[in-house]
């Protein structure tokens, strides 16, 4: 598959993400009674802390409660997505999911035969749909993502009209301002292709998210979240991403996806103690077999805790780390050599090199070469190649 085509597939699903957020961010306000809005609120925060059987009960009760609105079983959807995305090789729940989200669907074309400018109907549809297309994305089918994506825009962009002062609406808009500019700037030669998408905006995008972070009634946890993603991935501006992601893991313990981007920041900024000990204590959670705590994120400690040990010299510890390292990825990388992968293999060809292992550090700098280059690891490769690789 080409390049373009790549791209444009991760543009669409960054557009997805930002249907999908504008829509998710501002459901609470439609559940009706305070007693479903407390239900909502505990259920919220119990998909967010993985604690998924609390949370379906939460919303079973809305459900319960009013069986024909589709706010319960959108959120019922919603239990089944983190599922998924913490267990990604799982695919026992895609079919309740679809399915849940398929009566979302019915249920707001209900509502909108009857009155066309239904808000509700048109947030939850609209988000049923960016949902369903975000599980098509990730099971890379193209073509029913890309339509579920072109159904739901028109949806939420109606939506928007109606709900302009919503301040959780600015969550998805954020999204989407910030990846329809990056991604262009990112490959130039995709921007022939953005005439089918409106202008983006990186800077108010990123102010949008920060509003929508401190100011949004329901959203502020999504909007942190996004901005981790954005300060740590690609604005590189890591001494900023490493607090946020400290608050998010406070907030909610048992969420792993958070927990791991503490470690990653306190890399990122030479923490390398303090990355030491949440990289230990999350071995530790894989070890206990907590949920979310899986193969992936095994890989990752052990990665992370190879470089701890590397940094140190401790060359035999680290070692053992990246050779676990490696052998997961053997599991994981079902179609192609993940970074971890590469990287795990180039950093045991460095350590080899600093024990006098010229041998197999070549053999390493070659394997690395038939593998796809990762930050910079092809060239690494053939310069330690040409002399070996030496700790400064």
């Amino acid at each position: 598959m080409n390049r373009t085509v790549n791209v444009i597939k991760r543009f669409g699903f960054f557009l997805l993400v930002g249907i999908f957020f504008v829509v998710h961010s501002s459901f609470s306000q439609w559940v009706g009674d305070p007693e479903s809005e407390a239900h909502t609120r505990k259920g919220i925060d119990d998909v967010y802390d993985l604690k998924f059987d609390g949370a379906r009960a939460e919303f079973k009760q809305i459900v319960n409660k009013q069986p024909d609105h589709p706010a319960g079983y959108f959120f019922l959807a919603m239990v089944d997505w983190w599922r998924i995305i913490t267990d990604f090789d799982n695919t026992s729940y895609d079919e309740r999911f679809l399915s849940e989200l398929d009566h979302v669907i019915d249920l707001c074309d209900q509502r909108l035969d009857k009155n066309e400018n239904d808000v509700a109907a048109l947030f939850f549809k609209g988000g049923a749909l960016g949902f369903r297309g975000r599980l098509h994305g990730n099971r890379e089918d193209w073509v029913k993502a890309a339509n579920d994506g072109r159904s739901a825009m028109p949806i939420v962009q109606k939506a928007y009209k109606l709900a302009p002062e919503n301040k959780d609406i600015l969550l998805g808009i954020g999204i989407y301002n910030y990846y329809a500019e990056i991604i262009p700037d990112k490959y130039s030669w995709v921007k022939p292709f953005m005439i089918f998408f409106p202008k983006g905006d990186k800077a108010k995008g990123i102010k949008q998210l920060h509003e929508a972070s401190e100011h949004a009634a329901y959203a502020n946890v999504e909007a942190t979240y996004f901005l981790l993603q954005l300060l740590q991935n690609y604005e590189e501006r890591y001494s900023e991403a490493l607090p946020i992601a400290q608050k998010l893991y406070a907030r909610y313990p048992n969420n792993v996806i958070f927990h791991k981007y503490v470690g990653r920041c306190l890399s990122a900024v030479g923490r390398w103690n303090d990355m030491h000990d949440t990289y230990g204590d999350i071995q530790h959670m894989v070890e206990q077999k907590k949920t979310g705590y899986d193969a992936y994120t095994e890989r990752e400690a052990h990665y992370y805790l190879g470089l701890y040990e590397m940094n140190g010299t401790h060359y035999d510890a680290a070692l053992s780390h990246f050779y676990r390292a490696d052998e997961l990825s053997r599991t994981l990388d079902h179609k192609e050599q993940s970074g971890f992968m590469v990287m795990t293999n180039l950093k045991i060809g460095m350590i080899y090199d600093m024990q006098q292992r010229r041998d197999l550090a070549s053999m390493q700098y070659n394997k690395v070469l038939k593998m796809n280059d990762y930050q910079g690891a092809h060239n690494e490769a053939e310069r330690y190649l040409k002399t070996p690789f030496a700790k400064n």
